[in-house]
């Protein structure tokens, strides 16, 4: 078996280092530093790996996309029904890992990023192009008015975030879960 090299490990480090500061001081103004630090290494290697800090938020936001994406196509290859394909992209919305606080925080930080920096800009327009086409392709079996439907639920997914994000009236995944599969429920008037 070939031997993993250490730049890979390292970066791995690196991101996962990005996504718990930032997620446990709320902010983006943290520092490479920082990071550094909390994975382990000198902020001179981190820069050597990433180049500057933008650039390691942005490994943040694809590992963050990354666990996302995942956890949909688990979902998906398990469910044999649209209406099952809905719940299930649901349920990878509050997947555990990216549902775990450090990611949630880091994801509110990164919508703000969004705002201003374009490359975070498109990070959050794919996101939205994969929730959103994802919902719509599953609910058009199933539903009268599936576009509707579609930002209904994107919009109850980013809304639990923000609370949970902000520690208002937050709720845990499973919770989430139940709280979205009966407003789907009521959307496509299902029986209670």
């Amino acid at each position: 078996m070939p031997k993993l090299g250490q730049e890979p490990i390292r970066r791995a480090a690196l991101v996962k280092a990005t996504i718990a500061e930032v997620g446990a001081t709320g902010s983006l103004a943290v520092t490479v530093s920082q990071i550094a630090k909390r994975a382990g290494m000198s902020s001179a290697l981190a820069h050597h790996y990433f180049g500057g800090k933008d650039q390691i938020l942005h490994a943040g936001m694809r590992e963050i996309l990354r666990a996302f994406t995942e956890a949909v196509r688990k979902e998906l290859a398990r469910a044999n029904t649209p209406r099952a394909k809905v719940e299930g992209i649901i349920r990878a919305s509050f997947d555990p890992e990216c549902f775990e606080a450090n990611s949630v925080a880091a994801w509110l930080n990164f919508y703000v990023q969004a705002q201003t920096d374009p490359e975070a800009q498109r990070f959050l327009r794919i996101y939205q192009h994969r929730l959103h086409s994802n919902l719509l392709a599953h609910l058009r079996p199933i539903s009268a008015t599936p576009e509707h439907h579609a930002h209904v639920i994107a919009a109850l997914i980013d809304g639990v975030y923000l609370r949970q994000a902000l520690r208002e009236d937050a709720m845990g995944g499973a919770e989430a879960v139940a709280v979205i599969t009966q407003t789907l429920d009521t959307l496509i008037g299902a029986a209670p």
